[in-house]
């Protein structure tokens, strides 16, 4: 990818992603099955969106969210409050002591890892053994319709977006690559598929995130001109808005995957 996968600010994020993403993470968090009263780490925290539903569900003893992107932490932070600590740092190089958390989870971030082998070592470095490791990433190559659909009106439109689009560059939003990532350092490892429906009161409100900067395809947005920035939303239109100021949904596909940190 390019600079295009860069995150940074939490508002745009909230707006185009976020609000998925806070209702994924329950749904993650009832799959992985943790157990209460656990140390977790919350890697590539973001925005807070999964930190906040491990404090509302998971009756923590500790939540600590790990981030690079100071925009972020910020609005984490603003979110978290003092319920749980949010610290700078790298998915490849926790600022974490070794063994000194029971849970180690991250949401829709591995695939932004530029090594993932590292920052799932990583997790397993901080973690006991025995310990718990998930993360969950967004199905881009299909069930991730609000994306995906975005995808198959622009590239038609210019060719050139394809090394961009999240399914040509991420090779982890299938099931096949997470078990192989996380097979690789873990035990009892299983896959699942997490869906939700994407509920849009009209057309604008799926397309104005998009001119928010943040992620790939709204990275590409900002580099259109004007005049094929209305055509890619014009195009847009007429394919996923049944009546030009009505409610449409749209799938929202997300893996999760999890494993148990080897004894030894």
């Amino acid at each position: 990818m390019t600079s295009a996968d860069t995150w940074q600010h939490g508002d745009p994020y909230e707006r185009y992603i976020g609000r998925w993403s806070r209702r994924v993470a329950p749904l993650f968090l009832d799959r992985i099955a943790a157990p209460e009263h656990a140390r977790w780490v919350d890697v590539g925290c973001g925005t807070g969106a999964l930190s906040e539903a491990i404090l509302a569900g998971c009756a923590p003893a500790a939540v600590i969210g790990v981030e690079p992107s100071s925009g972020f932490r910020a609005a984490a932070a603003a979110r978290l409050g003092d319920r749980a600590q949010v610290v700078a740092g790298d998915a490849s190089a926790l600022p974490l002591l070794d063994d000194s958390a029971d849970v180690v989870v991250s949401g829709l971030v591995l695939n932004f890892v530029p090594d993932p082998h590292a920052a799932v070592r990583e997790m397993v470095r901080v973690a006991t053994a025995g310990g718990l490791i998930a993360g969950y990433v967004w199905d881009y190559g299909d069930g991730m319709e609000i994306i995906r659909r975005f995808w198959d009106v622009a590239v038609p439109l210019d060719p050139a977006a394809t090394t961009v689009r999240e399914a040509t560059g991420f090779d982890l939003c299938t099931p096949a690559a997470l078990r192989e990532l996380f097979a690789a350092h873990l035990a009892d490892v299983g896959v699942e598929a997490i869906d939700l429906i994407a509920e849009f009161e009209d057309f604008d409100d799926y397309w104005l995130p998009f001119l928010g900067g943040q992620g790939p395809a709204p990275a590409y947005v900002a580099t259109l001109t004007d005049a094929a920035r209305e055509r890619l939303r014009d195009e847009l239109r007429r394919e996923l808005a049944p009546t030009p100021d009505g409610p449409f949904t749209l799938r929202a596909r997300a893996w999760s995957v999890r494993g148990v940190v080897r004894a030894g």
